[in-house]
């Protein structure tokens, strides 16, 4: 059994010695961030799915290939791969993502409710529900940013390598995500959480 003590990189370089257990160490360890990360693009269980194991089965042609010269950053490096055949399969079915969990609740549906009343819970679903909608509204660059950051919790150096651009690239879509979306929850009227919008 390989320990969780083995780098990512330590991972790889079993796999490209011949350890299947290694290749499925690293799949164990990033399946759920990668199939999040497709399926906020894809809206689809099943879908999500098969691009999840199309994303480790590129992976593995790679590294088999000997293309693989990623420096170490694996998760990034497969993300992209996971994040270019969502966009594909994205654009072939010409829709658009609804940005909400399995439950059906939205992305930034993160606030406890359990102590609110009835009416203050079904005010913040209403906001939440508008927010989404909103947040479909941005450009596809900045929405992006927007859920990695938020939903995903990646850092900007992590989404700047999944997305392949610079982290300055990466900040100025976040800024302009935010500065878009407050401009458009002030124009509805939802209230805005200083605190989750900074």
């Amino acid at each position: 059994m390989i320990k969780n003590e083995f780098s990512d990189r330590q991972l790889v370089s079993k796999f490209i010695e011949g350890s299947e257990v290694a290749f499925e160490e690293l799949v164990n360890r990033h399946k759920s961030k990668i199939y999040t990360a497709i399926y906020l693009i894809v809206k689809d269980n099943y879908v999500a799915e098969d691009l999840l194991q199309e994303t480790f089965i590129k992976a593995i042609n790679t590294i088999k290939g000997g293309r693989y010269n990623e420096e170490g950053k694996f998760l990034p490096w497969i993300m992209r791969i996971a994040h270019n055949l969502a966009i594909d399969f994205f654009r072939r079915a010409k829709r658009y993502p609804t940005i909400v969990m399995e439950d059906g609740s939205s992305v930034f549906n993160t606030m406890e409710f359990s102590e609110d009343s009835i009416e203050s819970v079904q005010i913040k679903k209403d906001s939440h529900s508008k927010l989404r909608k909103l947040i479909q509204e941005l450009p596809e660059a900045q929405r992006e940013v927007l859920i990695m950051r938020h939903y995903m919790q990646m850092s900007f150096q992590e989404i700047a390598e999944a997305t392949d651009v610079s982290i300055n690239t990466a900040l100025g879509r976040m800024r302009y995500a935010l500065i878009n979306l407050r401009k458009k929850m002030m124009k509805n009227n939802i209230a805005y959480d200083q605190n989750f919008y900074p």
